[in-house]
């Protein structure tokens, strides 16, 4: 007579439960060390300074990577990683994704009051093209997943159809996030390591600030591989 012990999980979900660990790792180390260079290496953060207008600037990474990219990766995978209840988690998922969004429209408006105290143009960029598409498509996904899922609601044959589109979009959204951060990191040290500040390209802030970059899109792949399951011929959404 065979003896078999509580059955375990299948490899499959250990390696979703891994991947998934790995990517909250990343996000509390990616909004560590954003925190870590704008605010010992840069001077801190305000809304509002009129000594050092830099200190403007700062909230724009802070809030554009703990918003879009942070708290975006999160509300993507609270339906895995949250031992709740469906209806829980679509809530957590709602609330998730419009912090990341209230924030992600106030580092926006942080970059832009920045350059208009300090008379530097707008949107001349393509860090700042990609960026306010962007926030844009964010904004917009989430009204219509909050109109579709949540109030008034679509029928429920409506919302079986578009909940695949939505789940694909979302994910989309936050590949874009973090390919504009990567954008944002890249034209700043550029700015730093030119006159007058001369930044030395193998400084310490420099490597801080490229290997909060590689953290970020490595963020960015385990968010989407918790998120996907790829069983050769197909991509399956877990949402």
């Amino acid at each position: 007579m065979d003896m078999k012990g509580p059955a375990s999980a299948p490899p499959s979900k250990k390696a979703d439960a891994r991947t998934t660990l790995v990517a909250h790792v990343l996000a509390a180390a990616a909004a560590a060390l954003v925190l870590l260079w704008c605010v010992h290496f840069r001077g801190g953060l305000a809304f509002r300074s009129m000594a050092n207008k830099q200190l403007i600037f700062n909230v724009h990474p802070v809030l554009m990577l703990l918003g879009p990219i942070v708290l975006g990766g999160e509300a993507i995978l609270c339906y895995r990683s949250l031992p709740l209840a469906r209806d829980a988690r679509k809530k957590a998922h709602l609330a998730l994704h419009a912090a990341g969004l209230a924030a992600g429209a106030l580092g926006v408006y942080a970059v832009f009051k920045f350059h208009a105290e300090s008379g530097i143009p707008n949107l001349y960029s393509l860090h700042s093209w990609v960026g306010i598409a962007t926030i844009s498509l964010y904004a917009i996904q989430w009204a219509v997943g909050f109109l579709a899922f949540f109030f008034p609601g679509a029928s429920p044959a409506t919302r079986r159809t578009a909940l695949p589109w939505h789940a694909v979009a979302g994910l989309l959204v936050f590949v874009l996030a973090v390919g504009t951060a990567q954008l944002g990191f890249l034209e700043k040290l550029t700015f730093l390591q030119g006159p007058p500040l001369r930044l030395p390209k193998y400084g310490a802030e420099a490597m801080l600030v490229n290997f909060t970059a590689l953290v970020v899109l490595l963020l960015g792949v385990a968010v989407v591989l918790a998120t996907v399951t790829i069983d050769g011929t197909r991509y399956n959404t877990i949402m």
